[in-house]
Order: structure tokens, then C-alpha cells, then sequence
């Protein structure tokens, strides 16, 4: 019988798509599951005015959920410095997204290309507990590359392919985007099962459930 799969649409700006990762690193390795790694850019990239219309209420509460759940899933997590996507308050006290990201562009970039090298989700994995779990600029010296070859990768291996193909990289990012969207969701992480959407790091388990209905097996 074949591998049953998945596709899992993720950020590297998404907190939710970190604590979701670990979890799915341990599915593809435990069961006869590929997962297949999308990354899509972040919501502050891909719709910049997010949090101009967001209730005032949404980034108190969303601190609050996000400090418990990763004390819930035993995770630590700190607020990434740099930040993946830079922004800046408004006269409003609002986040608004600069026109300069040096960094969020790489990184997706680099999503996709581990994940045609056969390793994205375990790229995703150990390049999200660098930037969630507290490493202090975590783009600068060696952490990057050896939270890659954690992942079995090299990242100059990785960065001259994003050198040279970028313009097709870009093009990868946005089919990710347009068949995320069409699975039914836009929030991240969602994973897609046969055109079925199950959004956010607390449905997990219910597309395990869905998984084994449909006779998903340990290895």
C-alpha cells in the first residue's frame, strides 16, 4: 500500500507553524506518511494590512494562548530577535510591514529547496527552534547552517541554489500560496489531506485521526 501524504502549508514567521512542526517531523519518521513541505510567506507579507483591521483585543489574547500552549507542548518560545518579517508600530501603536525584509525572502526560499532535496519538514524543524527558542540573532555566525546540518543539509549548498534560481523559487512560493488557499484556509500551519483543510497546531490531532480512518500505518 502506498504512503498516505500531506501537504503542510507553514511559515517561518509563524510561531503556530513551530509548535506544529515537531509533531509532524515525528509523524513522517513513525508512519508510512510523507509530508510534504509548502511554505508560504507570512500574513504580514502577503497582506500587509492584516493588523491595521485585527480587533484591538486579538494581540493580548493571542500572547496569552501562545505562552500557554508552549508551556502546554512543553516547547520553549521567545519572540525571535531579529524578527523573520521586520515591522514597525504606527503613530497608532498598529505593526505596520517595511518595505526592506532582509530575511523572510531567504528563508522561504530556502523551505523550498530543502524540500526538493527531500528535507523540509526536518529543515523546517531545526531552523524554527532556532529562531522560537530564544537564539539571539540567530542569522548571524554559524546558527544557521548547523541548525541545516541538523537537518541533514548544507546551507551553502542551499544558498547557491537560491542564488540561482530565485526567480523560479518565487514562482514555487506563490503555486504554495494559491493551492493553500484553494484547500479551503489561509492561515498557517494548515495541513491539507485530500483537499481537506485542517488549520492550526490544534487539529493536529484530529487529522490524525482522519490518517488512520484511511489506514495510515506505523513503519
Amino acid at each position: 500500500m502506498a504512503a498516505l501524504e500531506i501537504d503542510v502549508f507553514w511559515s517561518f514567521r509563524s510561531p503556530w507553524s513551530y509548535l506544529a512542526t515537531p509533531r509532524l517531523r515525528a509523524w513522517q519518521e513513525g508512519y508510512d506518511l510523507d509530508v510534504n513541505f509548502r511554505p508560504v510567506y507570512p500574513i504580514a507579507i502577503r497582506t500587509p494590512d492584516f493588523f491595521l483591521q485585527m480587533n484591538p483585543l486579538w494581540p493580548s489574547y493571542f500572547q496569552r494562548d501562545l505562552v500557554r500552549v508552549a508551556e502546554y507542548l512543553e516547547l520553549p518560545l521567545t519572540w525571535p530577535n531579529p524578527d523573520p518579517v521586520s515591522q514597525y508600530r504606527g503613530d497608532d501603536g498598529r505593526p505596520r510591514t517595511s518595505e526592506s525584509q532582509p530575511y523572510i525572502h531567504r528563508l522561504t526560499r530556502l523551505g523550498v529547496v530543502a524540500e526538493e532535496l527531500g528535507r523540509g519538514i526536518e529543515f523546517a524543524d531545526e531552523v524554527s527552534r532556532l529562531i522560537w527558542q530564544g537564539t539571539q540573532n540567530w542569522h548571524e555566525g554559524e546558527h544557521l547552517a548547523l541548525a541545516t546540518e541538523r537537518a541533514g543539509l548544507d546551507l551553502a549548498q542551499l544558498d547557491t541554489m537560491v542564488e540561482a534560481d530565485a526567480q523560479r523559487l518565487e514562482a514555487a512560493i506563490e503555486r504554495n500560496q494559491q493551492d493553500h488557499e484553494a484547500c479551503g484556509h489561509w492561515g498557517v500551519p494548515t495541513c491539507a489531506f485530500r483537499g481537506e483543510p485542517f488549520f492550526g497546531q490544534d487539529r493536529l490531532d484530529v487529522l490524525l485521526w482522519r490518517l488512520e480512518k484511511e489506514g495510515l500505518a506505523r513503519r
